[in-house]
This record gives structure tokens, sequence and C-alpha cells, in this order.
């Protein structure tokens, strides 16, 4: 998709399993590096028990990366980011509403953790727009708590079986650059690099 200002297509921004598993999300291409730096950690326990990587605002930024989608709008990539993100955000759209950053270039339309951010960087590469996960920190089974490095060890160092396997590979598959904190001491205590 292009105008006649020379911007060109839908950008989705990734840190975690979008890079090396992203399904059913319609890339056109491969992930680049060079995606805006944000404050992303290990900061979600999700219901399998892994912990993933969420936008926590406050936290050291790292660098992520980014991908054009193979949509032609903001709608169609919020709409193919969610249902990646959720298996059931079909049945659920408030879902999608609620948990899928966008910025579009057109109106200024933005939405989400690191939205101003992310708009500024999407805006300096020239795309018409750009779709993201936002999801809270979580634990405990509550959103918005941000769990403590302790809590994320003592949640991973408990799993077992096809739980622990499925958090370790995780924690393993996340780009190199996504050096965090609570990165550096799973690696330290757990073994996992």
């Amino acid at each position: 998709m292009s105008n006649d200002s020379g911007i060109s297509g839908i950008a989705c921004i990734g840190w975690g399993s979008l890079v090396w598993r992203p399904e059913r999300l319609p890339l056109r291409g491969g992930w680049c590096k060079g995606g805006p730096s944000l404050p992303v950690e290990f900061a979600r326990q999700s219901e399998n028990k892994r912990i993933t990587l969420v936008i926590c605002p406050g936290r050291s930024q790292v660098p992520t990366r980014w991908a054009i989608l193979d949509v032609p709008d903001v709608l169609s990539a919020k709409r193919e980011l969610g249902l990646r993100e959720w298996d059931r955000a079909l049945k659920n759209p408030s879902w999608i509403e609620e948990n899928i950053g966008y910025w579009e270039c057109t109106t200024g339309a933005r939405h989400g953790m690191e939205a101003d951010a992310i708009a500024a960087w999407a805006s300096a590469q020239g795309v018409a727009g750009v779709g993201w996960t936002s999801l809270p920190c979580k634990a405990n089974g509550v959103n918005g708590v941000m769990p403590t490095e302790d809590y994320v060890i003592d949640s991973l160092r408990a799993l077992h079986g096809k739980e622990r396997d499925l958090a370790e590979e995780y924690v393993r598959k996340a780009p190199p650059e996504i050096d965090t904190p609570y990165r550096r001491r799973i690696t330290r205590e757990l073994g996992w690099d």
C-alpha cells in the first residue's frame, strides 16, 4: 500500500514470540532490527504459566524489531495481530480494542502503551501505520500488577514438564537484544540463555 506522499505499509512491532513464531500473522517479509526502543520486560504471567515480555512504562528501554504486514489498513492490522495474540479475540472484539496498540498516519489516531514513542518512530520510518501488542503486566492472575524479580524466578523455578519447557523456550528464543534486568537474572539463576 502506497500513497502520493510516499508513505507505504503498515508495520508491526515485535519483541517476543511474534518474532520467532508469527503463526497466522500476515507478514510481507521478515522481521527487521531497528524497531523503536521500548521499556519491555518479562512481566506478564500467562495462562500457561510462562512469563512473557510486555511493555512496562518506566523500565529500561531495549531495541525491538519490526515487520511490514500484508494488510490494507490499520484496522486490519489490529484485527490480525489481535487474532494472533489470542485465539478467542474474534469472539471478543473489545479485547482487541483494549490490548492492541496502534497509530495511523493520516488521522494521527493512536492507542496503547508507549503510543507517542512508537508514533514518532513510525513517522520517521515513513510507514502509514503501526500495530503492537499492548498487554499489561500481570502477576497472581491480576492485570496491572508488576511482578518482582523474585516472583518471576520463583514462578519459573516451580514449573515442571510441558509448562517448564514452554517457559524456557520463550526465554531462550526471545531476540538477544531484549537484554533486560529480569532476563539477566533468569539466565544467571536458571541457565536459560
